[in-house]
């Protein structure tokens, strides 16, 4: 696992994709693996900012546009330069244009360098967060895409038109229909006001905060267990 690519994706803001990577990273940080992430919402890159400081010898923290050809290109090289970093990429908000533009590109390249392609896709229960998703599978046919209910937005049976889709059907046929747990509003302002990795507000935050944040990581690693766990 340790070479693996995971591209933490949704197209749009406010679907919980910088909260999902914090959560990822830190799963893969309690795994004791070496972590490379590529913050691309260069705009607001709180994801980077929140672990760039974090003084551990497995993790490197770097930011990267994808808004052209040459920030792709960039990316490549940094993802070569590190082979036995499980790569994870916070993709930005606007990188819809570019994904179909320099998918198929960025597919052959990891190909090329032995490397395994997967995508955490986060949504909520809009239409267009199925759009969104359709678009990226044109532009990544064939890796693996693991759709995450975010439960915050409510139960997994509110998604009705994920749910019911022919997107999620074709997801299935490699990926998984994940759950993304519900953190308390608490936990989620700690760690993007003051932010922080998972790690280093747990021993900060006042006792109720930091019984959510335990409840809420352990759910979070059962979800990875699922599809990344050994």
């Amino acid at each position: 696992m340790s070479g693996n690519v995971f591209y933490v994706g949704g197209s749009k803001g406010g679907v919980g994709k910088s909260l999902f990577s914090f959560a990822l990273i830190d799963y893969l940080l309690e795994k004791d693996r070496k972590v490379l992430l590529v913050d691309t919402d260069t705009d607001n890159p709180d994801v980077y900012k929140a672990h760039k400081n974090l003084a551990l010898d497995n993790l490197l923290c770097r930011l990267n546009s994808l808004d052209d050809a040459d920030g792709w290109a960039d990316l490549l090289d940094t993802i070569q330069k590190y082979p036995e970093h499980a790569v994870v990429i916070n993709a930005a908000a606007r990188t819809k244009t570019s994904t179909q533009s320099y998918g198929d590109i960025m597919s052959e390249a990891l190909r090329d360098m032995q490397r395994e392609l997967a995508a955490f896709w986060i949504i909520n229960r809009h239409r267009d967060s199925v759009e969104l998703l359709h678009s990226f599978q044109e532009a990544f046919p064939d890796i693996c895409v693991h759709v995450c209910r975010n439960l915050y937005f409510g139960e997994a049976s509110r998604f009705d038109i994920y749910n019911t889709s022919k997107a999620r059907e074709q997801v299935e046929q490699k990926g998984k229909t994940l759950d993304f747990p519900a953190v308390g509003n608490r936990v989620a302002d700690w760690l993007y006001s003051k932010r922080m990795p998972i790690r280093s507000a747990m021993p900060e935050m006042p006792f109720g905060t930091r019984a959510e944040l335990k409840r809420w990581r352990n759910l979070c690693a059962k979800l990875f267990d699922q599809v990344i766990g050994e």
